[in-house]
């Protein structure tokens, strides 16, 4: 199949707001159900196809568009074979982070939308990838940090920060408490039949089959994502870089480890990343408790200190400090951000549009995922990183700009596809 003779059916624009999007999803795990059901909520949306290398999953998301819509829309084990699906306009991609780049880039070439999820990419290298691939096919694109669009308080707490409010930011500090309940250490296994583990691995080394490794417990592993730190650094991370309009790191040092769990899996509980931007010192902490001060604040939160006021931050609320004491009458500012019609309900809009600089595209989500995958780099290597944004490369260290890309087996690549694929093995 020569993808770049297909087109959607919005390609071109001009499309009436009667008119259907024809969804197809890729991944209907937990998170993948989840955005699925979002999905159906919206009338123009329909869902031709289900896609995962989960027979019970594929199953099960089926079940919930025929229970919703009356429909079946059609199966499929390999994500290629969506693509050559002509009457696709998007795909939705909710599957481990080592499989998020190869989607995405294949179903902009084949001319596909996408929304993928978070964190972008489990590269700096894929997400590169990604963003050239969109960029080069004119795709319209959303990773699904939702809280940007589906939580107001982000938007509140950008206009106080760009307002002036605060003062001058000198420093931001992150927080996620993580993780400390194990869970467990079981044996290697033959996979459950219904799933094609091979596939599943995809680009990954090969690993022989462990429950641990795949369902719900996978991004605890090196091989498919960066633990517990990059899960939550898009949603947390996002309020910063917004506000900051912050662009990427001139430094990156982290120290951490496992000091909490005792199990099979194997990224960090504990994680303590220290970026310097330009005017700026940016901490993200992974800990079992929250940031001491502001418990209350619940488990993830995002502290701006300003020259003339301190802003607190979770998802949903915000907390202004002058001088050590809460303020409860500050004044709202003059800066007004609307308000979104919805992290899902802006990409469909978008497809409609052909307006391509969504507010969570794939440009802007690479540069908000690039800091974590660096955080990661620098606490594997034990080092002090130096970034060249320009050139996305590491300054005088080998080893850490090995980590910036990934290694791929079998017929995986990111380079365009030839005609003739190679067969997955099954």
């Amino acid at each position: 199949m020569d993808y770049r003779f297909l087109s959607s059916g919005f390609a071109q624009g001009g499309a009436s707001a009667n008119d259907k999007i024809v969804l197809a999803m890729i991944g209907v795990g937990a998170m993948g159900k989840n955005r699925l059901n979002g999905f159906l909520e919206h009338p123009d949306v329909e869902i031709s196809a289900i896609c995962d290398v989960d027979a019970r999953h594929v199953e099960e998301g089926i079940a919930l568009v025929r229970a919703k819509r009356g429909r079946t829309p059609k199966a499929f084990r390999d994500f290629r074979d969506v693509l050559d699906e002509p009457d696709v306009d998007a795909v939705v991609v909710v599957t481990p982070d080592h499989w998020h780049a190869l989607p995405t880039v294949r179903a902009c070439e084949a001319g596909k939308d996408v929304f993928v999820e978070k964190p972008l990419s489990f590269s700096v290298a894929e997400g590169r990838a990604m963003v050239d691939a969109a960029a080069r096919h004119r795709r319209v694109t959303q990773m699904g940090n939702h809280i940007h669009n589906d939580v107001s308080n982000y938007r509140r707490v950008v206009e106080r920060v760009k307002s002036g409010q605060l003062g001058r930011v000198t420093r931001v500090h992150l927080w996620k408490a993580s993780t400390t309940q194990g869970r467990g250490n079981p044996p290697d296994a033959p996979p459950p039949r219904e799933l094609d583990y091979d596939l599943w691995l995809g680009v990954a080394p090969r690993r022989p089959y462990n429950p641990l490794r795949s369902h719900l417990s996978w991004r605890y592993f090196w091989d498919y994502s960066g633990g517990e730190l990059i899960d939550f650094w898009c949603h947390i991370s996002d309020v910063a870089f917004w506000a900051l309009d912050l662009k990427a790191p001139e430094t990156v040092s982290a120290i951490g480890g496992r000091y909490h769990l005792d199990d099979g899996t194997e990224t960090p509980d504990t994680v303590e990343a220290q970026l310097a931007f330009p005017g700026l010192n940016y901490v993200f902490r992974l800990h079992p408790r929250a940031l001491p001060g502001f418990e209350h604040m619940g488990s993830i939160g995002c502290v701006f200190e300003g020259t003339d006021a301190t802003l607190v931050t979770s998802y949903n609320r915000h907390e202004v400090y002058v001088a050590g004491k809460k303020v409860e009458d500050m004044p709202a500012p003059s800066l007004r951000i609307p308000d979104s019609p919805g992290h899902l309900r802006e990409f469909l809009d978008a497809i409609k549009a052909r307006k391509l600089d969504t507010t969570c595209n794939v440009a802007y989500g690479h540069q908000l995922t690039k800091p974590g995958l660096l955080a990661n780099i620098a606490l594997r290597t034990g080092t002090t990183l130096r970034w060249d944004d320009q050139r996305e490369a590491i300054v005088g260290n080998p080893e850490a700009q090995r980590l910036l890309t990934d290694s791929t087996r079998h017929a995986w690549t990111l380079r365009p596809e030839p005609a003739a694929r190679a067969p997955v093995a099954r």
